[in-house]
């Protein structure tokens, strides 16, 4: 029992540094755009490209560590994170055209960030399914959050000093040594070692095994994987934009409005284990993990809504500045925890890893290159952030009704054959 606990302990920390590695990427972005942009002449839009298609490839990539987290462990996956990742951040540091600004951030940073959010997710539901998922989930992405305020913060302290080339230098030796860690750390199923882990509603033994393409043949996989897509799609517009839209939109300062994207961040420290374990409860009161999951995909994008009114509202308040914050962590603690979990509520965990990568494919390639894409060439366009956020608040409600649309049935223990007739 004791080694059992130690080894579920030491995968939920590999997947913390996993999660800090990927919204590592992903935050700094958001601080590395402006000066990235005006030292290299190019627009917000040209530049968010980068971003944009590392999040294509990075989606890509996700699908193929699933297949490497449910064929040989989570190791290997964290290992091609550590190299490819150091290496987004490295060869981008000492790029001097477009061009190669474009390969070097979006081939080697979408491979190595894909190495991490399938890897994780799957590897904590893995130890911990049931109605402990979201509470363990809850624990390890806390790395987002601390990503968002550490990796924000210190670029943006760095670039203050020096440049946006030696703060990307520093995020990629960084990047190394976490992901070398998580590889190091991290556990297999707990079946290798010779532990059963039941800790949900159900048994997940005996499942049967669900052919990728088999399952997507369920309105529970591809309603779940629009959702998030859409979802994804909205979340990415805010983040890709936010200090901008605080600066120029709002008029607060670049200070200030880092600060108030860092917020979100120290918000989400308390929001991440909060929320895995109010979504936890509610599976335990719902006695169906599908449906509990369910019920906290449809509240996540409605929390996001009422983030983007209050987002718009800072014009008039930093009040309402600080209370979008704080609604932005909410939903950033239930919509990702909440999408896998279904996922691994409805086919058990044996075939979570390569569902989950296939539902990730689409959802985290289409929704974040979209999303970052199309909302800094709203701007480019109109010159109002203003179009940009109401662009993100129609998606978040489109979100909200097709996981209103997913069905409520366990199917991991049933013939796919008998199922899909």
């Amino acid at each position: 029992m004791k080694k059992r606990k130690i080894y579920g302990y030491l995968v939920v920390a590999a997947a913390f540094l996993a999660v800090f590695t990927l919204f590592g990427y992903r935050s700094s972005f958001s601080v590395l755009l402006g000066p990235m942009s005006e030292d290299m002449d190019w627009t917000v839009g040209q530049t968010t490209l980068g971003y944009a298609l590392m999040m294509l490839i990075y989606g890509i990539s996700a699908y193929f560590s699933g297949e490497i987290v449910d064929r040989w462990g989570v190791r290997y996956a964290y290992a091609v994170g550590a190299i490819f990742g150091a290496l987004g951040f490295l060869l981008s540091s000492f790029v001097n055209s477009y061009m190669h600004y474009l390969a070097s951030y979006a081939i080697f940073g979408g491979i190595g960030t894909g190495m991490c959010w399938v890897t994780s997710t799957a590897s904590v539901r893995k130890w911990y399914p049931g109605n402990k998922y979201a509470t363990y989930w809850g624990i390890a992405f806390m790395g987002a959050p601390a990503a968002q305020i550490i990796t924000s913060r210190g670029a943006s302290e760095i670039i203050l000093w020096m440049d946006w080339r030696v703060a990307m230098r520093v995020l990629g030796i960084g990047v190394f040594l976490m992901m070398i860690t998580a590889a190091l750390i991290s556990k297999r199923e707990p079946e290798r070692y010779g532990m059963k882990i039941f800790d949900g509603i159900y048994s997940e033994e005996n499942q049967i095994f669900w052919p990728t393409l088999k399952a997507f043949k369920n309105w529970s996989a591809v309603g779940m994987t629009i959702a998030f897509l859409t979802c994804m799609m909205a979340e990415f517009t805010i983040w890709t934009q936010a200090v901008n839209y605080w600066q120029e939109g709002t008029g607060l300062s670049l200070s200030t409005a880092t600060n108030l994207y860092i917020l979100i961040g120290v918000f989400g420290l308390g929001t991440m284990p909060l929320m895995g374990k109010v979504q936890d409860i509610i599976v335990s009161r719902s006695n169906n993990e599908v449906r509990g999951r369910k019920i906290s995909l449809m509240i996540a994008p409605i929390v996001g809504i009422i983030a983007c009114i209050l987002m718009i509202a800072t014009s008039r308040t930093i009040i309402a500045g600080i209370i979008a914050t704080l609604s932005f962590a909410i939903y950033w603690a239930t919509e990702p925890g909440a999408a896998a979990g279904y996922i691994g509520s409805v086919f058990g965990k044996k075939n979570m890893g390569h569902i989950w990568g296939f539902a990730t494919l689409w959802s985290m390639s289409i929704g974040p290159f979209l999303g970052s894409f199309v909302g800094g060439s709203i701007y480019d366009i109109t010159g109002i952030y203003n179009y940009t956020i109401i662009f993100a608040m129609v998606f978040f409600l489109l979100s909200a009704v097709m996981a209103w649309t997913l069905p409520e049935e366990y199917l991991g223990d049933k013939d796919h054959s008998e199922v899909n007739k």
